[in-house]
């Protein structure tokens, strides 16, 4: 399963292709790389890859799934967004996130009612799809106010974890 994680102002797709103990293959945003990762005893990770050392030291917030990470010379604020967290997110939100003008489902799930159509405008807030995950039906709204550019869905479909539904221009 692929994660996104958020480094600074930059965004990465990480996927975990295979696993032998501490020797991973991962894709980086369509790139493979071979790496030994190590947790220290001290807190830190090890990582080498195509020779090359690096240590560091992951610092967690009080907030989940997100760190301040340290390396020997720079500093790094990280979030790491999966299923889980875009499901969570969405749940305290209503559906909406306020940087992103996209509806993604967090989850598996599938559409119950798909409420706009492409062109209709759409204001913040508003219920855009409902969908049935886990035993629950849920509201997404419109991360921002806009113009329904592209639906990728219809009543009915199966959804996959991250697949975007809606898109607001």
């Amino acid at each position: 399963m692929a994660v996104e994680i958020k480094i600074n102002d930059k965004t990465a797709w990480v996927h975990l292709v295979k696993q032998n103990g501490n020797l991973l293959e991962i894709e980086v945003d369509g790139k493979n790389y071979q790496v030994d990762l190590m947790h220290t005893a001290d807190g830190t990770f090890s990582i080498i890859e195509s020779g090359r050392s690096y240590n560091i030291e992951l610092v967690p917030h009080s907030q989940p799934k997100k760190y301040t990470a340290h390396t020997l010379y720079n500093t790094y604020e990280l979030e790491v967004i999966d299923a889980e967290a875009r499901y969570l997110n969405n749940r305290s939100t209503n559906g909406s996130a306020s940087t992103e003008k996209t509806i993604t489902s967090p989850m598996p799930g599938k559409v119950v009612k798909v409420l706009v159509n492409e062109g209709d405008v759409i204001r913040k807030g508003e219920t855009a799809i409902i969908i049935a995950a886990m035993k629950m039906e849920s509201e997404y709204k419109a991360p921002a106010d806009g113009i329904v550019k592209r639906v990728y869905v219809k009543n009915g479909d199966t959804l996959e974890g991250n697949q975007i539904l809606i898109e607001i221009e």
